[in-house]
């Protein structure tokens, strides 16, 4: 198998990546504010949460564009640091038993847009004029 031609299609997974990962942080932050999905008991929004909840949404919405996808993803890999050492690692040391294995994982996947850029599916590459550009 050729992997150089695998490799060519890079900058279009990056952005697949990029956008599934936001929406699927985004939908955190629409259960917060318009319990949708629904969840079994909904949220009683205080300050935290709704700050939090914010985030979720225009950061969430902002990934997924690509629209100023670097500064966004380090802010959003930050927060979910944050969150699991406030949140999840004080209820037990394994992140599995205090589930905030997803935490982790949105924290360091954040953390590689960070690195990696938006792709070539992103507002961002558009703007600079290398954007939708398949092998």
């Amino acid at each position: 198998m050729n992997f150089d031609k695998i490799s060519a299609w890079a900058p279009v997974w990056l952005s697949v990546v990029r956008i599934m990962s936001a929406l699927l942080f985004l939908e955190h932050g629409t259960q917060k504010f318009f319990n949708f999905p629904p969840a079994p008991e909904p949220m009683q929004l205080s300050g935290p949460l709704v700050i939090q909840g914010l985030i979720e949404l225009i950061g969430g919405a902002l990934l997924a564009l690509g629209l100023f996808t670097r500064p966004v993803a380090f802010i959003l890999s930050g927060n979910m640091a944050v969150a699991y050492f406030m949140a999840h690692a004080p209820q037990n040391f394994f992140p599995v038993v205090n589930q905030g294995d997803s935490a982790i994982l949105y924290c360091f996947i954040f953390l590689y847009f960070f690195f990696a850029g938006g792709g070539a599916w992103s507002v961002d590459a558009a703007r600079r004029g290398s954007g939708l550009a398949t092998p």
